[in-house]
C-alpha cells in the first residue's frame, strides 16, 4: 500500500466528514477511480486488522470515516459525561459562608449556619467548588476552607470582590445616620 496516497485520502475523507465519491478522490488525487478504489480497500482491511478507533466504510460510490462501533461505550461517556450534581440548599448556604469569611474553619461555618456542616464541605470539595487553603493557628490547628477557580467559573465571576453585598452590609448603609 502506498502510504502517502493513504495518508492523503485518510486527510481528504476526515475533512469531509461525510461519504465522499470515490471519483472525486479520484480527480483530487489525479488518478483513476479503479487504483483509488484498490487503495481504499487496503486501507478498509488495515484499519479492521489493527483495530483502530476509526473505521473506513467503502461502498460502491463512496467512502466514508466512521468511529469504531467496537468503542462506542467510551464516545457515549465522552459526549455524554456523568451529569454533576446539583448544589443542595444546605450546600449553597455552607458556600456563602466560605466565600463571604474565607479562610474559614468548619465549626465557623457551623456556628454562622446552627447546623452540623460536614457533609456539605465534603460534598463542596467533591464538587471542586472549595478547597483546604491551610490550617488555622490555634488549637488543634483546624484547616481552613476558601473557593477555587471552579467556584468564579460557576458563579460567573472574575474575582472575590464581585459576590454581591452581604444584605446586613447593606442595611447598615441604608441606615439613618443620627445628626
Amino acid at each position: 500500500m502506498d502510504r502517502k496516497a493513504a495518508s492523503i485520502v485518510e486527510c481528504m475523507l476526515f475533512v469531509a466528514g461525510e461519504p465522499v465519491l470515490i471519483t472525486e478522490l479520484a480527480r483530487a488525487m489525479e488518478t483513476d477511480t479503479a487504483a483509488v478504489r484498490q487503495l481504499l480497500y487496503e486501507m478498509e482491511n488495515t484499519y479492521r486488522d489493527e483495530e483502530r478507533g476509526i473505521v473506513l466504510l467503502v461502498t460502491e460510490e463512496t467512502a466514508q470515516l466512521l468511529s469504531n462501533r467496537k468503542y462506542i461505550d467510551y464516545v457515549e461517556r465522552l459526549v455524554q459525561p456523568e451529569q454533576k450534581k446539583s448544589v443542595s440548599q444546605s450546600m449553597l448556604e455552607t458556600l456563602a459562608i466560605v466565600a463571604y469569611r474565607q479562610p474559614v474553619t468548619r465549626a465557623e461555618i457551623e456556628n454562622v449556619r446552627g447546623v452540623r456542616c460536614e457533609y456539605a464541605v465534603t460534598q463542596l470539595q467533591k464538587l471542586g467548588l472549595i478547597q483546604a487553603v491551610g490550617r488555622k493557628d490555634v488549637i488543634g490547628k483546624p484547616m481552613l476552607y476558601g473557593t477555587t477557580d471552579a467556584f468564579l467559573r460557576k458563579f460567573g465571576l472574575h474575582n472575590l470582590s464581585e459576590l454581591p453585598p452581604l444584605p446586613l452590609e447593606e442595611s447598615k448603609e441604608d441606615e439613618v445616620q443620627p445628626v
